[in-house]
């Protein structure tokens, strides 16, 4: 560790910003393919292979497997050793992975190079190491940064997804995969070298936010210590990954996040399909999967902004609120199948699906603080993977069952209500018995 630092004196922009930009186009980008544009890619892949639903929903569920198995030991290196060379790994994987679905003309290739190596990529890059890097370097204004990661996630959607489709029909979806593995590569390669840093921004001379620091030197104890104090202002205490699974707020965002990881995977795989079968044109459903995205956006932001505003012991509420319009949403659909319909069913759905995604890290922060984050959240995802690696597969098994995927879009209606009235009891957890050392995490 360095004795002492140099502080930075009013910088003009806080490097802070600059790891959520990173962390943007690293959602923008991949979750244009995996995410959104896989459902524009699903029907093209299994009609030139010679696939079914079942099994070409596998593909995502492989991804998922691997979170469960590589999201706890990732975490644990991002709090160990920092989230740079392990994002680096991810972008080169993801990059590769996208290149090599070119040449890609089997079942079991389609899992290695879908499932395995883009899928690992997306799994230890994108979320988890830049959740923990945006919440190591912010406290304040973290749920805002976060609500801005976001916006880059939700404007794949709006963006990558209509330039996936619109390239399938130029030229085909093995070329479309090629394109985005050159653009992973090209800029999220440099991106990441550049604006993400190993640790939190005390090892730097800053302190969280861009808070300013008036002394021209200054141990890093001291500014660890000072760290410390600030995200206390918020009742932010650290907790090790031990001690936040000994809390029951622990388990109910675990229930509550599966739960909506669930109906999010399902739903992003098999939207396009489900569209196209309603008699919609490929390029039309892509536009309407665009409108569910699209409105998806404003909410992050906003979700943000209140997370950082209000009280520690009413985010919870927020989570409540988001799952609820998923739930009403999808209802709708449910009900009644036609287009208006759909319509609802996208704006309400869409809204509280952005805003899902965005509040659950800044809850995780403020409840569990930052020394611990990566872990935290990687130990969740051991066992959320479970539910969302089996919502495509269950939901492509329903439609070739029965023809239909109602039976699957009720069972997930369900689910989110009763998601949604849990959330309402996730109250804070109490300070642990002992706050130990930033450096010690588990």
């Amino acid at each position: 560790m360095i004795d002492k630092v140099k502080t930075k004196r009013f910088p003009k922009v806080f490097f802070g910003w600059w790891t959520v930009i990173t962390g943007g186009f690293l959602a923008l980008w991949s979750e244009g393919y995996f995410s959104y544009g896989f459902s524009a890619l699903f029907k093209p892949i299994a009609s030139e292979l010679g696939f079914n639903r079942t099994v070409t929903s596998v593909a995502t569920s492989i991804v998922r497997l691997e979170g469960a198995f590589e999201a706890p030991l990732t975490g644990w290196i991002i709090d160990r050793f920092g989230p740079r060379l392990v994002v680096m790994f991810g972008v080169v994987a993801m990059s590769l992975g996208l290149g090599l679905m070119y040449f890609v003309n089997s079942l079991w290739a389609f899992y290695v190079v879908w499932g395995v190596l883009f899928g690992t990529g997306y799994i230890v890059a994108v979320h988890l190491p830049m959740d923990t890097a945006i919440s190591n370097w912010f406290v304040k204004k973290r749920g805002i940064a976060l609500g801005v990661r976001m916006v880059f996630s939700g404007l794949s959607g709006v963006l990558v997804l209509p330039l996936i489709a619109w390239l399938i029909i130029a030229s085909d979806w093995r070329m479309t995969c090629v394109i985005g593995g050159i653009v992973m590569g090209v800029v999220g390669l440099p991106m990441t070298w550049f604006f993400l840093r190993p640790h939190r921004p005390e090892y730097y001379g800053l302190l969280p936010d861009g808070m300013k620091i008036t002394e021209d030197q200054i141990k890093t104890d001291q500014i660890i210590d000072r760290g410390i104090e600030y995200a206390a202002e918020v009742q932010e205490i650290e907790f090790t990954l031990r001690q936040a699974m000994k809390t029951s707020a622990y388990w109910l965002l675990l229930i509550t996040n599966g739960i909506h990881s669930l109906a999010a995977s399902a739903i992003n795989v098999h939207c396009i399909p489900l569209l196209t079968d309603l008699g919609i044109d490929p390029l039309d459903s892509a536009g309407m999967m665009v409108v569910m995205v699209a409105v998806s956006i404003p909410p992050r932001p906003i979700i943000g902004l209140l997370a950082d505003r209000i009280s520690r012991n009413r985010v919870r509420f927020l989570i409540s609120g988001a799952l609820f319009l998923q739930g009403v949403g999808l209802s709708v659909f449910v009900l009644n199948q036609s287009t208006t319909m759909i319509y609802i069913w996208f704006i309400l759905y869409g809204m509280g699906m952005g805003a899902a995604w965005t509040i659950a890290s800044p809850v995780r922060a403020r409840y569990f603080g930052r020394k611990a984050f990566g872990s935290i959240t990687g130990s969740s995802m051991l066992f959320l993977t479970p539910v969302g690696m089996a919502a495509p597969i269950y939901l492509g098994w329903v439609h070739d069952t029965t023809d239909s995927y109602m039976q699957g879009l009720t069972v997930i209606t369900v689910l989110i209500a009763i998601a949604a009235v849990a959330a309402c009891f996730i109250v804070p957890p109490k300070p642990p018995t002992s706050v130990t050392d930033i450096r010690k995490i588990v």
